[in-house]
């Protein structure tokens, strides 16, 4: 176990007058990154043909060998040569190329010749009969802030039946009854894929809950150490409860599968970005993977390609939920996709279609290297929902996207409020049992699997 100094919290804007004053917050070193800038990434296209099978080799024939293709990873002979042609015909340099098995399209990154029109040459490969589907390289990004007003604690009785220090302060948890919800179920045997940046999956309050980690970010210089946003959004979905440090998780009991496909944008904050190549690849990795649940704590503008995999992922039983935008617009990725449970922070403005209302401001969770801090955002509100989706597929598996979203919607006291995790389990299984955590000392379900 790291020396007590490790597990330290931020206590800063007048929050050390609480009852947890005494503890200390070095916040990690934390550089700018950034992708490709200026003309550079404006020329970068995504195009998709129809992955093609060859056909099998004949009796005693050699299987042709890659050598010589730059970053090709699966395909066919004849998908790989469509690809060079359309290369060639446009003048295209191949940056890099995939394929994506659950669409059965092959993707090409491409970068267009200095000068280049870019809508000319969309529209003309386009209307090309090879091409699927060709649109610019396009950035996404997190939904979360460091918050500037004082948090305040959450109600003291939350902290009974946990041994977790910080409970307390998690006013999340709190205002959506997760206490009162662990009763009856954890999270267990649910796993989570976060499409994110990555996570600090050495952080004490994730141990064990993290089963995979990928990073689709390759291309960009992105120490893991910066991964903060993403390591916020598992905390608040899956820390670890009763073990004698920090915070605990909504779903507790739930595992995470870390897709890392943003990068951080700014020194000390959560502010992170991501584009079409890197969100496609991790969200086909995160519907092949058997992950039942997938965060998008993150938005931007409509994309057909990011569109087509999340519509695929609703239509295999997998439940997507997304971010709505500070701004609450519904007409960009994720949330304009059909199927994908849409959220908003509780205090934000109310979308101009359904979306589930969660606890977004002033939230403590996890930061890298065995910290914890406050943040706010709609990426926030996401990851409380996707806990307490994660509550409700362990009862029963079976629910879909609709009856996830009716029995959280439901649960809210009314329009504008949060949802209640223990009153939509409550609804559920049909309990008798109040959700008031203080006449029922918790009884924590099963938090440590």
């Amino acid at each position: 176990m790291q020396p007590r100094s490790h597990w330290t919290i931020r206590l800063v804007r007048g929050v050390a007058a609480l009852a947890f004053a005494g503890f200390a917050f070095v916040a990690p070193h934390v550089r700018a990154v950034e992708g490709p800038a200026g003309d550079a990434a404006a020329r970068l296209i995504v195009v998709a043909i129809a992955d093609k099978p060859d056909p099998a080799p004949s009796a005693g024939a050699t299987p042709r060998g890659y050598s010589g293709l730059p970053d090709y990873v699966g395909g066919g002979e004849r998908t790989r040569a469509t690809a060079r042609g359309i290369a060639d015909d446009y003048a295209l340099r191949e940056v890099s190329a995939w394929t994506i098995d659950a669409l059965r399209l092959r993707c090409m990154l491409y970068e267009l010749p200095a000068g280049s029109d870019r809508g000319a040459a969309l529209a003309r490969m386009r209307s090309d009969r090879r091409v699927s589907l060709a649109e610019p390289l396009q950035e996404f990004h997190t939904y979360s802030t460091t918050p500037e007003a004082s948090p305040a604690a959450a109600s003291g009785h939350e902290a009974a039946g946990y041994n977790d220090p910080y409970v307390g302060l998690q006013q999340g948890f709190s205002r959506i009854g997760a206490a009162a919800a662990q009763r009856w179920a954890s999270g267990a045997r649910i796993e989570v894929a976060v499409v994110d940046t990555g996570v600090d999956a050495s952080h004490p309050d994730l141990a064990g809950r993290v089963v995979a980690q990928r990073d689709f970010t390759t291309a960009v210089s992105a120490p893991a150490d910066q991964d903060r946003h993403g390591t916020e959004v598992a905390g608040v979905i899956a820390a670890v409860a009763n073990n004698g440090v920090g915070i605990v998780g909504v779903a507790p009991g739930t595992h995470i599968r870390a897709l890392r496909a943003c990068w951080p944008v700014q020194a000390n904050a959560s502010a992170a970005r991501c584009d079409t190549f890197t969100l496609a690849q991790a969200l086909g990795a995160a519907i092949s993977s058997g992950a039942r649940v997938i965060n998008l704590s993150l938005g931007g503008p409509s994309d057909p390609l990011l569109e087509q995999l999340v519509a695929k992922a609703v239509e295999r039983g997998i439940i997507v939920v997304g971010a709505v935008p500070p701004d609450a617009r519904m007409d960009g990725f994720p949330v304009d996709v059909d199927g994908v449970i849409a959220v908003r922070s509780s205090d934000s403005p109310a979308a101009a279609r359904p979306a589930l209302a969660a606890p977004g401001r002033d939230i403590l969770t996890l930061e890298p290297g065995g910290h914890y801090d406050y943040a706010s955002g709609s990426s926030l509100a996401t990851a409380h929902v996707t806990g307490a989706v994660a509550l409700l597929l362990e009862l029963d598996p079976r629910l879909d996207a609709k009856a996830l979203f009716a029995l959280l919607d439901g649960s809210s006291r009314s329009v504008d409020a949060s949802i209640d995790a223990c009153a939509a389990v409550r609804t559920l299984t049909r309990k008798s049992e109040g959700c008031d955590s203080s006449t029922t000392g918790t009884g924590l379900a099963h938090a440590k699997h």
